[in-house]
């Protein structure tokens, strides 16, 4: 029943998206299978025919291409940083990359705006609001997240000197330039005297 609404609303976007549609003719007849690794493994095939995506939780048939990967590696693929997940091992891709690649454009494409499903339920003032609970949600976990992150730097900076300070590092710096033109002083008076010796 999730699986069924989720591919309906998916081939509602299709069907509203120049892009999608295009997509959708690139990957007719293809398949992809995803595999969400965690205490229950869990497998959803994603098959295209006839310009629409079909979800199920059995194959009908070995997959073009396959992706596994934790929930959350998996979450990560539909926000902005799908190529670091990608490339750092987080998530798995076999077979066909170039179809696990367009199957992510097509979901890409094709994802629903969750502001706009909860005002088809419940109406645009109850999506505003549970819009604006969200952004505020996000952006009290980004401040906390800068917080915390500023007061672990601070405590291995000063309380554990586990760390040195930036001001540290750059009198480091300063020295270690100073000593390198002192050194490269050094061996051209010595070049200069071992030259004009007889």
């Amino acid at each position: 029943m999730i699986l069924e609404s989720l591919a309906s609303l998916l081939n509602r976007n299709i069907a509203a998206s120049a892009r999608a549609k295009l997509l959708c003719e690139r990957l007719e007849g293809r398949a992809l299978g995803v595999r969400v690794e965690g205490f229950v493994p869990l497998e959803v095939y994603a098959h295209v025919d006839a310009q629409r995506v079909h979800l199920s939780l059995t194959a009908g048939r070995d997959p073009d291409a396959a992706i596994a990967g934790t929930p959350l590696a998996l979450a990560g693929l539909i926000g902005s940083d799908a190529a670091t997940r990608m490339r750092s091992g987080s998530v798995v891709i076999t077979g066909d990359a170039e179809v696990a690649q367009s199957f992510h454009e097509l979901l890409h494409a094709a994802r629903p705006d969750l502001e706009e499903e909860v005002a088809r339920l419940f109406g645009d003032v109850a999506a505003r609001q549970l819009g604006n609970f969200a952004r505020a949600a996000a952006g009290w976990g980004e401040k906390t997240a800068a917080t915390v992150a500023q007061n672990l730097s601070e405590y291995l900076q000063e309380e554990s000197r586990d760390l040195v300070t930036r001001t540290e590092a750059d009198e480091f710096l300063a020295a270690v330039d100073q000593l390198r033109e002192a050194t490269d002083r050094l061996a051209a008076r010595i070049a200069r005297l071992a030259g004009s010796a007889p």
